[in-house]
């Protein structure tokens, strides 16, 4: 007797597994995470070229020097890249130089976030940051940044990026 209403029990829930949202993630979280009929809703319509150059200012007076410290993006002429973009590293600089993960995330709703390493001579004052991957627009960003020093606390980034085609907007 038991198995009979054990059965259909493990039934449904292996359908409801197969739906293709994540049962788990907040309603706002899988309507960033959807892709519906080719086209991406991360994608606000509008056409942008797939790749190309671009500049940035980065302030870092609020840097805690600190694994999870950040830097902020108060300028880009990346439409992806938004101002007010975090920049995230994971390691602590040495007295003379940063080599660190980073992760460029958006203040814009939605799982957006784009992976990359930096290496910074911070004698110089100049680095490379390279980006591959990401989540939601940056899922298939790639870039290079050339990285000088501007003034205390604050950094110009001038690079390259190029967005793969997955045929889904992004």
């Amino acid at each position: 007797m038991m198995y009979r209403i054990a059965f259909p029990l493990l039934a449904l829930l292996a359908a409801g597994a197969c739906n293709t949202k994540d049962a788990t993630a907040p309603v706002s979280q899988t309507k960033s995470l959807s892709v519906t009929a080719g086209h991406d809703v991360n994608d606000d319509g509008e056409d942008f070229p797939r790749a190309g150059t671009f500049h940035a200012h980065k302030n870092c007076e609020q840097y805690s020097g600190l694994p999870g410290g950040f830097c902020t993006l108060t300028e880009s002429t990346l439409k992806q890249i938004a101002d007010g973009t975090q920049v995230i590293y994971a390691s602590s600089p040495t007295p003379t130089a940063l080599s660190s993960d980073i992760m460029l995330v958006s203040p814009k709703p939605g799982n957006n976030v784009a992976f990359g390493h930096v290496e910074l001579d911070r004698v110089a004052r100049i680095g490379t940051a390279t980006f591959s991957g990401g989540t939601g627009k940056f899922k298939h960003f790639s870039g290079s940044v050339a990285i000088t020093w501007v003034s205390p606390g604050n950094w110009s980034w001038d690079g390259t990026y190029s967005f793969g085609n997955n045929g889904a907007g992004n």
